[in-house]
């Protein structure tokens, strides 16, 4: 995952150094989380690719290029690992209580976006949440307030 992370930031973004631990590092440890939920189902609805760009757009205020640049790359990367560990451990090391919750309840709205929660995309969010270690109540609390938001905005 490094090698091709620092060749993307290198050719893409025009780093001179890239180093993982960079904000578009952190953006392809989160979108690569986001892609898992969306697949968790075993299907990638449209709504869910609306909702995952929404939410990547929402959060690092990128441009529509490198939202898909950065998502063609975190699907690759997804992929390829074997578990989630690579990402979780860079949103350990790298992100804020807040922003973990914020992550957290991207991946609700992703797994909402299609009208219905998997219990294939739930026992994924439930795990991450585990391995990035938010605490039950915040998981439940960022579910009901993606949930809200969904019914929100489909009314």
């Amino acid at each position: 995952m490094l090698t091709k992370l620092k060749e993307f930031l290198a050719a893409r973004l025009g780093a001179d150094t890239p180093s993982v631990h960079s904000a578009h590092g952190r953006h392809l440890a989160a979108a690569a989380l986001l892609i898992e939920v969306a697949r968790a189902d075993y299907g990638f609805d449209p709504r869910e690719q609306l909702a995952l760009q929404e939410a990547l757009r929402r959060s690092f205020d990128l441009s529509h290029a490198e939202i898909e640049t950065l998502l063609a790359l975190a699907e690759a990367e997804a992929r390829e690992a074997t578990s989630s560990y690579a990402f979780t451990r860079l949103i350990n090391e790298e992100y804020s209580d807040e922003e973990k919750s914020d992550l957290l309840r991207a991946m609700w709205s992703v797994a909402f976006a299609d009208g219905a929660v998997d219990k294939y995309e739930e026992h994924l969010i439930r795990k991450i949440a585990g391995l990035i270690y938010v605490p039950h109540q915040e998981f439940i609390r960022t579910r009901l307030q993606a949930a809200a938001e969904f019914e929100q905005n489909r009314g």
